[in-house]
């Protein structure tokens, strides 16, 4: 993360002394380094002392079946859920609430993260704003298009070393949903995704 400029928000109270809600969304390709940014978020958050809860979809077991963890092992606590309005449940009495891989998450989960920005609590959610066919994943369109701060983080490509921003899916497979990692895909840009 050499050399990058990443702007954090901060939730300032309104002339009413309530607090604000906001959802800042993380977005790019796999290994662009979303999960990471996330976690660093959160611990910031942690270290200021506010109350916070931090939330995955249960299928993502690739690394941990309850930790968030990034492709460099970075990791912090989460509760993996099933469906979206349990966040909504799990989520009284905070300050902050992070939702990890959110393109797995049911259709609901942009107006769970609208209605906890309306409670006032600060909303950060990372996931994958493409597929492997580079088409918008899942819910990610919509959480985007609800956000108050979107922040795209890019990857290297393995091919050419530029700039990249697809998931290039490296075995043959139609699901759109295929848990892996760097044994299933790699990062490229817009050029050598094209010649795939």
């Amino acid at each position: 993360m050499a050399g990058k400029q990443i702007l954090t928000m901060f939730i300032e109270p309104n002339n009413s002394g309530e607090r604000r809600g906001s959802i800042e969304v993380i977005c790019g390709s796999m290994f662009s380094g979303k999960t990471e940014e996330l976690i660093r978020r959160l611990k910031r958050v942690k270290i200021a002392n506010q109350k916070v809860e931090i939330f995955k979809p249960a299928i993502d077991v690739r690394y941990d079946e309850v930790k968030i963890v990034s492709h460099d092992a970075t990791a912090i606590l989460s509760t993996p859920v099933d469906n979206s309005q349990k966040i909504l449940l799990m989520a009284q009495d905070v300050d902050v609430v992070g939702i990890d891989e959110a393109q797995f998450f049911d259709p609901e989960i942009a107006n769970v993260c609208d209605e906890l920005a309306f409670r006032g609590i600060r909303v950060i959610v990372a996931g994958l704003d493409m597929d492997y066919l580079g088409n918008p994943f899942g819910q990610m369109p919509f959480i985007m298009a609800k956000a108050d701060y979107v922040t795209k983080l890019h990857a290297i490509c393995q091919q050419c070393g530029s700039i990249a921003n697809y998931s290039y899916r490296k075995i043959p497979n139609e699901d759109q949903v295929m848990l892996g990692a760097t044994d299933v895909y790699e990062p490229r840009c817009r050029k050598c995704y094209e010649r795939k």
